[in-house]
Order: C-alpha cells, then sequence, then structure tokens
C-alpha cells in the first residue's frame, strides 16, 4: 500500500480495496471480490463526450490498471487541460497548487480526512460501509464540484447514499501532469467555499479540504509510465 490506512476508517479503506493492491496481485489475477466486482463491471463511453457530460465521460475506463486505455498523445493532453480550464471559467482562473508540506513518511490526518473517515457512520448511526457499492458507475455521481479530471480513465469507483451515507471515491488515471489535475482540484475547491492543504506524504501528493460536513481528499502520484494516477474521495452528508 501506499499510505498507512488504518486510522482513516472507510473512506481510505475503500481506496485500499479499490486501487491499491499490489502488483502482483494485478498481474496474477489474485483480486479480492470487491476489487474484481469493480474489475467486472466495466462501463464505456466515448471519452470526447466530456464536453456535454463530465459524469459519463469519466466511465472511460478499460478496468485493467496494468494496461490502461490511455490515449496519452498531446493533442489528448492539451484538448483534456482545455476543457478543465472551461470548467473553472478559463484558463486565468486556474490557481496553481501551492508547494505541498512535506510530512514524509508520516501519515497525514487532516480535518478533511477526518470528516471524510466520519462519513463512515451517517448522522443516523447507519453503518456506511456495509451498504458500499462497488461500480464505475459511482464516477458518475461524484459531487459537481469534484468530477473525475476531463478525459480521465475511471479505473475503480465505490460509494454509497442509503441509510443517510453520502460516500464516493474513485480511482482514476489520466496523462495529463500531476499538478495541472491538483491546479484543477484546488480551484475547483476554492471558488466553490472549501479550504484547500497540500501536504506530501508517503510518496502522495495529497490534496484536501472541507466546506461545513462537505469534505473531498485527492491522493495523486505520477507513475513510471508517465501517467498520473488519482485517488478522489468526497463526503457529503
Amino acid at each position: 500500500m501506499r499510505f498507512p490506512l488504518a486510522t482513516l476508517a472507510l473512506p481510505l479503506a475503500l481506496l485500499a480495496a479499490c486501487s491499491d493492491e499490489p502488483e502482483e496481485a494485478e498481474a496474477t489475477g489474485d483480486l479480492d471480490p470487491a476489487s474484481e466486482q469493480a474489475l467486472n463491471d466495466d462501463l464505456m463511453t466515448d471519452p470526447d463526450l466530456a464536453g456535454s457530460s463530465e459524469g459519463n465521460a469519466a466511465l472511460s475506463g478499460s478496468g485493467d490498471r496494468s494496461l490502461p486505455n490511455i490515449n496519452r498523445t498531446p493533442e489528448a493532453i492539451a484538448a483534456a487541460r482545455t476543457r478543465a480550464a472551461e470548467l473553472v471559467g478559463g484558463a486565468d482562473a486556474l490557481r496553481a497548487v501551492p508547494a505541498p508540506r512535506d510530512l514524509g513518511a508520516a501519515q497525514p490526518v487532516t480535518p478533511a480526512m477526518q470528516k471524510a473517515a466520519q462519513a463512515a457512520v451517517s448522522p443516523g448511526g447507519t453503518n456506511c460501509e456495509s451498504r458500499v457499492e462497488y461500480t464505475t458507475a459511482w464516477a458518475a455521481k461524484l459531487p459537481g464540484t469534484f468530477p473525475v479530471y476531463p478525459r480521465g480513465n475511471t479505473q475503480e469507483a465505490a460509494g454509497t447514499d442509503e441509510g443517510g451515507c453520502a460516500l464516493r471515491v474513485v480511482s482514476f488515471l489520466t496523462p495529463v501532469p500531476l499538478n495541472d489535475v491538483l491546479a484543477f482540484y484546488h480551484t475547483r475547491a476554492l471558488a466553490n467555499g472549501y479550504s484547500a492543504e497540500h501536504v506530501k506524504a508517503g510518496g502522495d501528493n495529497i490534496l484536501s479540504g472541507t466546506s461545513g460536513e462537505n469534505a473531498f481528499v485527492v491522493y495523486g502520484r505520477r507513475l513510471p509510465s508517465g501517467v498520473t494516477e488519482i485517488d478522489l474521495v468526497t463526503s457529503n452528508p
């Protein structure tokens, strides 16, 4: 796993189940049942539809993280950046993410992460973990403030709205550089009344913030292949 998960409860545990399986498990097909269901529940759409429906365009994942079906051409990267700029009001509106506070190997627990974890139990006391569903369809149900990055290739997703729960966990890949992706979420957060904090820990860049009881956490890393991998967690109780 890329970072310790124990103290962050359900949302980050879901990330472990969805997207942090060891490479050996991916190569051999030795997946846990939840991950296997997510990989088999594959929804495909044309990524060029991103301009008309960001939610549906998010469901473009191949389901095969070892051989992601990603268009890495300069034209595809430019198109994704252009659409991202449109979603924040233009390129001039994009706000570069501040340099991260480096926590080294320490496990970060920001207020946003705590709120996301608290969503594991709804206000009514419901155990949300027992209600979570694993399907890429949840990528289309993210809060409007935090969609999958344009033309992002969804790999796994999970979530629930039952019993007062409101969790979303989505893992996706994009050829766009990590700093550009983080700038998009940083800008979206600030424009919609969220706080935003950027730290680096365990090899991940982590952007998180809150607005009232709502929270988001973005874990980002650049893979050796040159592709950016993002794990996005939202809670909107």
